[in-house]
């Protein structure tokens, strides 16, 4: 997804905290997003009764997810195709008007301890591109506010020079546009588009990772923009060292400039967070309701994003006050929708014991047969995917092993899920079940 695409994904996230998952499939399944420009957002729909409908009953809720997103009023118009037809001159996707919203800057993140460095380090950049911090590598988990700072060293850098050339990615799609351009014969078109930038900001640059073709053509690109002194900045889930499929010569390459991680926010963070959110969307929280809020969500930003929504849900469309019973009913709701269960890494191990009928101490002692092996993989896969502990620490879990054999167990059981999906089923089956245990 591209820019423009990546606003109405967050739209229709935000329509989920109020309509149901069949409202949404039934009468948004048609629509694209076409631009957004001005004080307006386009969207298109050939059916025409689902957008007579989607005008009548759910353009409010469309404007105040908007309205959320940018902290503005603005315009929705949705084209049928011959109005779509009509509409000269427009193209597909601006990823400038991102940019130039107020929404996503650094004056609209919230810093704390957890993310003090890379914010630091982000507006460094921003202030004076290739300089000092090239590449800057930022890593994370999701949620916690990796893109907003991608954002917001394009809307400064745009802002100081309105002429310079910003290209936004995210890895996935960057092998995807590769495919098309060999498809149809427009490598050049592509080069040109990813080595002339002045800035190139990629999201979630895992995903680049065991790719072959992909890796080649990145790693060109980065050196030229490296070497003409153009700024690169990507985020990514975890640090190049942890991309056990990608290339050394990309890892060292990822690792020559500054590599900085935003973690979960701490107690103080979220409620500055819960307080800023809150009077972007009109509304003053009392001490109490936002302490509750930030003692009970604790996993990332778009989980307190997400409360605060149901919250405003609850008073807009049932006429709640927002109240401690209100607020407890968000926050029930928003950790029993959430993924973001984290088990411990005791639960995984039982559970995978069970699976496979073995004793524990048997996967955590030194035996090589290929079923404890194969056991002791998948729980040091599944311990690194699903709980916050380190290599070194799921080393030390596993009778003082060191993070290089972590990384190997990780590799290997990645390199499978790929090739036997057979295999890949049990992993996701041994997930599904351990997930289901909160």
């Amino acid at each position: 997804m591209r820019s423009i695409a990546d606003v109405w994904k967050n739209v229709l996230d935000r329509l989920r905290l109020q309509l149901s998952e069949t409202t949404i499939d039934t009468w948004f399944d048609e629509i694209k997003v076409i631009t957004m420009e001005d004080s307006a957002f386009v969207l298109h729909c050939s059916n025409t009764f689902k957008k007579s409908t989607i005008e009548a009953r759910f353009m409010r809720h469309i404007k105040e997810a908007l309205k959320d997103i940018f902290s503005a009023d603005l315009e929705v118009k949705i084209l049928n195709d011959e109005q779509l037809s009509a509409y000269h001159g427009v193209a597909p996707d601006q990823p400038g008007a991102l940019y130039e919203s107020d929404a996503f800057t650094f004056e609209t993140y919230v810093v704390g301890p957890s993310n003090k460095l890379a914010y630091a380090a982000a507006k460094a950049v921003a202030e004076k591109p290739a300089e000092n911090y090239n590449p800057l590598f930022i890593y994370g988990d999701s949620g916690l506010g990796k893109t907003h700072l991608l954002y917001a060293i394009a809307h400064q850098v745009m802002r100081r020079d309105g002429n310079a050339k910003i290209v936004y990615i995210k890895g996935d799609d960057f092998t995807n546009e590769l495919v098309n351009a060999i498809r149809e014969g427009k490598n050049a078109e592509f080069r040109e588009k990813y080595r002339q930038a002045t800035l190139l900001l990629v999201d979630d640059i895992q995903f680049i990772a065991g790719k072959q073709q992909t890796q080649e053509e990145f790693f060109h690109t980065f050196n030229t923009l490296y070497e003409s002194g153009r700024q690169i900045v990507l985020t990514s889930d975890r640090p190049p060292r942890e991309m056990t499929q990608l290339e050394d010569r990309l890892r060292t390459r990822f690792e020559w400039g500054l590599m900085v991680d935003v973690a979960p926010p701490d107690f103080e963070t979220r409620m500055a967070i819960i307080k800023t959110k809150a009077a972007l969307l009109g509304v003053q929280l009392p001490d109490e309701i936002s302490g509750y809020i930030a003692e009970n969500v604790t996993a990332n930003v778009r989980q307190i994003e997400g409360t605060l929504n149901k919250i405003l849900a609850y008073r807009d469309l049932l006429g709640d006050q927002v109240d401690e019973e209100a607020v407890s009913r968000a926050v029930r709701d928003m950790l029993k929708k959430s993924n973001e269960y984290i088990p411990s890494a005791e639960v995984i191990t039982e559970y995978i014991c069970k699976y496979y009928n073995m004793d524990a101490s048997v996967l955590y002692s030194q035996s090589r047969s290929r079923d404890v092996v194969n056991a002791r993989n998948i729980a040091m896969y599944l311990i690194r995917r699903m709980t916050n502990l380190s290599l070194v620490d799921i080393g030390k879990t596993f009778g003082g092993r060191d993070h290089s054999t972590v990384l190997h167990s990780l590799d290997n059981v990645e390199q499978k899920m790929r090739s036997d999906p057979a295999f890949a089923e049990v992993v996701k089956e041994i997930t599904t079940n351990i997930n289901s245990k909160k």
